[in-house]
């Protein structure tokens, strides 16, 4: 069990500090929502371009998007300005996060289909790039506010809430008022103008949560650390980059939730195919399951830092990834055994729903959990280098959780044009044997996914003892140099 004080230095945060920080992330929530669920569905089954070349156009703007993560971070790590180092680029990002995403969903008409294809590239590139400008140095705010081993879980609680909330809010917006039936369109996810107005809106929305989250934050600035003195030349740039991956723990989590991600990504781009052709359920059912993931949201919160607290984060971790595997390809393996009940009938919405509660809180509890330790790593680090790089840290961190829009949807594109499934076809016109394909490819891939990302958090070494002593070791030198302990601001 956890003691109930503080490590030296830490500080405990109060609510309005966590809500405010939290709140940003429904940005991130409706986008990462949008391509996880809508994007590829929207281009293939709307458009009518070929799923796979889709899935090959999001994950090449994933790899460019790559390169762009790292830049950011160390450029946050190092700016200096009367608002600190991770502000600047938040309010910077708010208009142009916004309009990205508009244009996303307003794809030009009368285009050829490869200038389709480099339009979806080149936007996805846009909104990437400019939520990462965001993403990176808030993210990087969860490590400068506290150095505490569980108070940081507890802040990330509120940041993974937001963004389930702002994600789910989204998807039932989009399902019920912007993608609903209508006598044109009797299948409301085949609706191109919907897509279009849900663009507008969620647009909105994504400006409002980060100029939000950076005025409720901006009171913090005068306790962060200020950057290092030193210009950060190019040769610098690139050893302090490639210097992280020497890091054996961050390594090991980045390379686990990498998997992890791309597994959880999977099942999200995947679930409209699921949930339309092989379950077949209506959109107004579909619509439905924002309540099962909206439980599992407020569940996962109430209870991660409770996890957190009581065990080691990653034992828990280890605990909560092959449960969650084992739930999320259960009710397809279920059926391809024959042992669901029918389309159609209230047992099996039920299934389903309880099915998705269980997953879910699993899976956004895990991810806390494993954020949270990317969080510790910076401790760590800073003891064996002398640099303290949030920013960088974090950049990696982004670039995972974006492996859920963008590995996952390549993933759902190879699978679904693996299973040879038809474009624009109404549910229940798919032949069995494409639905049993898109079952007997999609369970394995996943069990492979999750089964990687165990086997490499095995490598993660740092534990509550050893983060209380790196802050304790680090409390000593900063005492011997006369500068500030770590966690404790330094402006005036």
């Amino acid at each position: 069990m956890a003691a109930e004080t503080l490590a030296p230095g830490a500080r405990r945060l109060g609510f309005r500090t966590r809500f405010f920080y939290g709140f940003g992330s429904v940005a991130f929530g409706v986008k990462d929502n949008g391509f996880s669920f809508f994007l590829a569905f929207f281009y293939a089954q709307v458009l009518g371009l070929p799923a796979a070349k889709v899935g090959v156009a999001i994950m090449a703007a994933l790899v460019i998007d790559a390169f762009i993560d790292p830049v950011l971070g160390q450029l946050s790590d190092n700016t200096r300005s009367k608002w600190g180092r991770r502000h600047p680029f938040m309010y910077a990002a708010a208009l142009p996060v916004a309009v990205s995403y508009l244009l996303l969903w307003n794809p030009p008409t009368g285009w050829s289909e490869n200038a389709q294809i480099a339009y979806l590239v080149g936007v996805a590139v846009l909104i990437r790039t400019f939520i990462s400008a965001y993403e990176i140095p808030s993210a990087a705010l969860a490590a400068e506010l506290t150095t505490d081993y569980d108070e940081r879980t507890r802040l990330l609680s509120y940041r993974f809430l937001f963004s389930w909330l702002g994600g789910l809010a989204m998807y039932g917006l989009a399902l019920s008022v912007f993608l609903r039936p209508t006598p044109e369109h009797p299948v409301g996810q085949l609706n191109a103008e919907g897509y279009h107005d849900y663009g507008l809106f969620a647009g909105g929305l994504m400006l409002f949560a980060i100029l939000v989250s950076a005025i409720g934050t901006h009171r913090e600035i005068r306790r962060l650390r200020e950057p290092p003195h030193e210009r950060l030349s190019m040769g610098r740039f690139w050893i302090e980059m490639f210097g992280t991956l020497a890091n054996r723990s961050f390594l090991m989590i980045l390379a686990s939730s990498f998997f992890l991600a791309t597994a959880i990504g999977l099942g999200f781009a995947i679930t409209l195919y699921f949930s339309t052709y092989f379950w077949e359920f209506s959109a107004a059912q579909i619509a439905g399951f924002t309540f099962s993931s909206l439980i599992a949201a407020v569940v996962a919160f109430a209870t991660a830092a409770r996890i957190g607290q009581r065990f080691d984060k990653k034992p828990a971790a280890l605990v909560m990834l092959p449960m969650a595997m084992m739930l999320s390809v259960s009710p397809v393996v279920l059926r391809l055994l024959g042992l669901m009940p029918e389309n159609g009938t209230t047992a099996l919405y039920v299934w389903i729903f309880a099915n998705n509660v269980a997953t879910v809180t699993l899976g956004t509890a895990g991810s806390i959990l494993f954020v949270s330790m990317i969080a510790d790593v910076v401790e760590d680090a800073e003891l064996k280098t002398g640099r303290r790089q949030e920013g960088l840290f974090f950049a990696a961190a982004a670039f995972v959780n974006k492996a859920v829009s963008g590995l996952g949807i390549f993933g759902a594109g190879m699978i679904v044009d693996a299973a040879g499934f038809p474009e624009g076809v109404a549910p229940g016109a798919v032949p069995a044997d494409i639905l049993r394909n898109l079952g007997l490819v999609y369970v394995p891939v996943q069990v492979a996914l999750y089964g990687l990302a165990t086997l490499l958090l095995l490598g993660y070494r740092i534990s509550r003892t050893s983060h209380a002593e790196t802050l304790r070791r680090l409390a000593a030198q900063a005492e011997l140099t006369h500068e500030p302990e770590p966690g404790v601001g330094v402006r005036s």
